[in-house]
């Protein structure tokens, strides 16, 4: 029989040294009895994909908005893809995968409807109200507005599943300190996997994306050095698949080409710098898990490409400056009169700040109820 305490004894035959054990977690901020067959990180991740921020992310905007097409990726689809790479990537690593997972799984919990323009106008909005990102939104999400259970508010997730959260780090997501994570040391290399498999996830399928939508024509491509390549020894291969068949193999190829480079690359670093050891990982002064120089450079055209023609084409910013309407018009009527809050999130100002009250509200949304709450105060022919 497979019990958590026999979990617990394979973790540290199987997993890498500097890889985090279950059984040395530091623990959860409300005291609980753990399960008999799931180790706390199993525990969590159960727990994350229960929630109701998890539900929702199905209709919050990756790319393309929700009601734009059936088939483009949502925040909750992005989530689900993130941990799959992630898994990966720990495995091979001889990482603690139960953690990778939990962390994946939540690393956009605390994200805004519309992405990230939608983070961006709530962030504006209460600069001079404590700030707002959806890192420190995450935490506040499992630690305090989920209501699940009668002896505590949130999740109550393991220390090591909410540093991965509020520690999470791309190009887009840059994280601030925020008690009791001010350690200056690096993250768990089990952070470190979901923040890179974030990266691949996202740069490879909105581009998968924006070539379906149409907003990126495919020939474009052909300057962009990694798309080529890929693309030459797939035409090579099958010559006469469709366009779609053939697109779909160059991202897989495209996924895979910097997974393996990925895995190679951060083992080459583990051994040259002799981590041997979980503490030695959060000394280590820079990030561990990291793409080879060459690979660095082939990213870097093909993440620029990206933001000049998919990011910054006209119809994604047209939604992007949509979006900002819609959340700065919703967040000026809730805090000009609160009286128009619904019961539930009215019930809070009692107790809470008016500004933070209405900024979770907000970022709580999914896309078709900012837009649906919207027409409500808007629309003059739409039932209030």
């Amino acid at each position: 029989m497979l019990t958590r305490k026999e979990i617990e004894k394979r973790e540290w035959r199987i997993l890498a040294p500097y890889a985090v054990k279950s059984s040395r977690t530091r623990g959860r901020f409300h005291k609980e009895k753990e399960h008999a067959y799931r180790s706390v990180y199993q525990r969590d991740r159960d727990r994350i994909i229960y929630s109701t921020a998890f539900r929702r992310l199905e209709y919050k905007t990756q790319v393309f908005v929700n009601h734009e097409g059936d088939h483009y990726r949502t925040r909750l689809t992005h989530t689900l893809e993130v941990a799959q790479i992630a898994r990966t990537i720990a495995r091979a690593l001889m990482l603690n995968v139960e953690l990778v997972e939990a962390i994946a799984l939540a690393h956009d919990l605390g994200h805004t409807p519309f992405g990230h323009s939608g983070e961006d106008s709530l962030a504006q909005l209460m600069a001079e109200h404590g700030g707002f990102d959806h890192n420190s939104q995450g935490l506040r999400v499992v630690d305090i507005l989920e209501k699940i259970y009668p002896e505590f508010p949130g999740l109550n997730l393991n220390y090591e599943v909410r540093e991965g959260i509020i520690k999470h780090s791309t190009p887009f997501d840059k994280p601030r300190s925020y008690i009791p994570f001010e350690s200056k040391g690096s993250p768990s290399l089990e952070t470190q996997v979901v923040d890179v498999a974030d990266e691949i996830a996202y740069d490879n399928h909105d581009l998968d994306d924006g070539i379906t939508s149409g907003l990126i024509p495919e020939e474009k491509l052909e300057n962009v050095p990694l798309w080529h390549n890929v693309s030459r020894d797939i035409k090579e291969k099958y010559p006469r698949i469709s366009r779609k068949i053939r697109k779909k193999h160059i991202i897989r190829a495209l996924i895979n080409m910097q997974v393996t480079d990925l895995i190679q690359n951060t083992e080459k670093k583990i051994k040259k710098f002799k981590i041997l050891s979980l503490p030695g990982v959060r000394k280590f002064p820079e990030r561990i898990v990291c793409f080879s120089r060459e690979m660095g450079t082939l990213r870097k055209p093909f993440r620029e490409f990206l933001i000049k023609n998919l990011y910054s084409h006209y119809r994604v910013v047209r939604m992007s400056k949509k979006a900002d309407r819609f959340i700065e018009d919703l967040f000026r009527i809730y805090i000009e009169n609160p009286a128009q809050l619904p019961p539930q999130p009215a019930a809070l100002l009692k107790k809470g700040d008016k500004y933070r009250v209405v900024c979770d509200y907000i970022a709580g949304m999914t896309d078709r109820y900012a837009i649906e709450e919207y027409r409500k105060f808007f629309d003059p022919y739409k039932k209030v």
